[in-house]
């Protein structure tokens, strides 16, 4: 029987309804034995109405996958209205990868002909598949200065491209070079592709499908940072 005391938890949901959710549970449940700074850390899929009601939950992983099949399966199932008022609680902390990342805008673009529903969170407009097809994927190092200076081994499957953010308080963490639209064949322009707001993460990249850990360390401090506010850790 486990007999670690609820407030030393970190309970941490990974939105399971498609996508590359279980990658993200395999690195966090991990995390507690590689800094000691963190509680046990207990890593779980969600799928049910009842689970997104959970308040015990204190952060929720939106994986990469397709965004439209997850929101299409998440509206099939009654799932969608839970989940969209799970990620407006202004006290639980949220990451969404790729395809999540997609979710959480406000705006998409080169969605399908049926459209994309969206839960309207960041204030940012995105392109989908703005990099390209699945021949188009790759791996670039790229620089993160909150989580350290060695560079973390991006892995872009599908990506889609941060067109424009929407306010100040959205803070840039990491980009990329990308041809510039309009410009000549040689010029470059800084991209955004990991960017956070406050208790929302987002990341138009892979991070679970690298066996670097250091970005769902950093998430896993931001959730520890609101729950603490809340004070429900003594």
């Amino acid at each position: 029987m486990d007999s670690t005391p609820a407030g030393k938890e970190l309970n941490i949901g990974v939105l399971a309804l498609q996508g590359a959710f279980q990658e993200h549970i395999n690195i966090l449940s991990r995390l507690s034995s590689l800094s000691p700074s963190l509680p046990l850390i207990k890593a779980y899929p969600v799928k049910t109405l009842e689970q997104l009601q959970d308040e015990k939950m204190d952060g929720l992983i939106i994986p990469g996958g397709e965004s439209t099949t997850i929101a299409l399966v998440a509206e099939r199932t009654g799932v969608w209205d839970a989940l969209k008022d799970w990620v407006h609680n202004s006290r639980k902390a949220v990451w969404g990868t790729c395809a999540g990342l997609i979710l959480l805008s406000s705006n998409a673009t080169r969605t399908k002909a049926t459209g994309q529903s969206l839960l309207n969170l960041l204030p940012i407009s995105v392109i989908r598949n703005g990099y390209g097809a699945q021949q188009d994927s790759f791996i670039e190092p790229i620089t993160i200065p909150s989580i350290g200076d060695q560079p973390f081994p991006a892995v872009f499957i599908r990506a889609p491209v941060i067109e424009k953010i929407q306010r100040s308080d959205v803070e840039i963490l990491g980009t990329v070079k990308r041809k510039s639209e309009g410009g000549g064949s040689d010029e470059t322009e800084d991209v955004p592709v990991a960017i956070r707001q406050g208790r929302i993460l987002a990341t138009t990249f892979h991070p679970e499908l690298t066996p670097d850990p250091r970005i769902h360390l950093l998430f896993c401090c931001i959730a520890m940072e609101y729950k603490q506010r809340e004070g429900n850790v003594k």
